[in-house]
């Protein structure tokens, strides 16, 4: 059974940081490309940063500067580091995962072969 579970939101103030981990299981890893993904309410679905198996990695221009992907494969586990958080950083956060590269479907999440539950991030000001 392929799972992904999502963890690590929280409250944080404006300026501060949080990582989040997406733990996968079920799927080769090295095999896939795993991003992460926010839903902001009244907004689309919006593709974050994404890492692939070689470790090549993609981001946003949201995040470039700001967010960092890395991964484990002892744990297959990919964290997102989040610093300098702003108040439009509130969103809920999702981990997918598409087999390749950080390809297109990154950018908006459609196709992800699969898909985890959120975790909630809340940035005050």
């Amino acid at each position: 059974e392929v799972q992904l579970q999502a963890s690590g939101g929280g409250l944080v103030q404006a300026g501060g940081s949080l990582t989040l981990s997406c733990a996968t299981s079920g799927f080769t890893f090295a095999d896939y490309a795993i991003g992460w993904f926010r839903l902001a309410p009244g907004k689309a679905r919006e593709g974050v940063i994404c890492i692939d198996g070689d470790g090549s990695t993609w981001s946003a221009d949201s995040a470039t500067g700001r967010f960092t992907i890395s991964s484990t494969s002892a744990k297959n586990t990919v964290y997102l580091q989040m610093n300098d958080l702003k108040s439009e950083d509130t969103a809920v956060y999702y981990c997918g995962a598409d087999l390749g590269h950080c390809g297109w479907s990154f950018i908006n999440g459609d196709g992800m072969d699969f898909w985890g539950k959120g975790t909630l991030v809340t940035v005050s000001r």
